[in-house]
């Protein structure tokens, strides 16, 4: 089969009202006169690849796929901050079951209340911000220490890791901020002892716009 099918393949498949479950005899038998299904895929694939559909949707399967890398789907929900808040996040959880190495042996019994902070601590704070908001980005920048990890909720990360030199990354469907419970940007997430201190800060109205 061309390898060109192939993005369509399993679409064309569950599309196709052939598909049917043996239930065994259920009364008079007909001999079977339809096409085979693979060759009703093959023929429907060769008569799109013909008038040059499986061209454009492909061109347009490719450009929604660029089109969400550099501008993925903005975290809902959020606003600029009114007020700065500091509280803490306790990040302890209850175990549903026991955790065992991988001998068996019990590592942590069911109902044991586990810091994850206390083996795996946060080296770099974390600052979320809107990417399109030049006065977040110059306020995230201008933060120390310069190894906080910046956490976009809504812009184009590609491009500004090429304008700024610096790596971005993205709350893919929100669900760090809403792990954190943070309402308003930009917010900052910091180790304090066993906790977490989650601030969110509001900044000036009138900053410079620049990018």
């Amino acid at each position: 089969m061309n390898i060109r099918y192939l993005p369509l393949l399993i679409t064309v498949f569950l599309s196709s009202p052939s598909l049917a479950r043996d239930y065994g005899q259920q009364g008079t038998h007909f001999p079977i006169i339809e096409q085979d299904l693979l060759e009703q895929i093959q023929s429907r694939l060769q008569a799109m690849d013909k008038n040059g559909d499986i061209d454009r949707l492909n061109q347009k399967l490719k450009a929604r796929t660029i089109a969400r890398v550099n501008r993925p789907k903005s975290v809902a929900g959020l606003t600029r901050a009114n007020e700065t808040t500091t509280r803490l996040f306790d990040p302890a959880i209850t175990l549903q079951a026991d955790i065992l190495d991988h001998d068996g042996r019990r590592i942590w019994s069911k109902g044991t209340k586990v810091n994850p902070l206390d083996t795996v601590p946060l080296r770099a704070a974390l600052i979320f911000l809107d990417g399109d908001d030049p006065a977040q980005l110059e306020w995230a920048f201008a933060q120390k220490p310069k190894t906080a990890k910046l956490i976009l909720t809504n812009g184009a990360p590609l491009k500004l890791m090429k304008a700024r030199q610096r790596r971005f990354y993205f709350d893919q469907g929100g669900k760090l901020t809403a792990h954190f419970d943070i309402k308003a940007l930009p917010a900052m997430v910091d180790q304090q002892g066993r906790m977490l201190r989650i601030r969110e800060f509001a900044l000036p109205k009138q900053r410079g716009r620049t990018q």
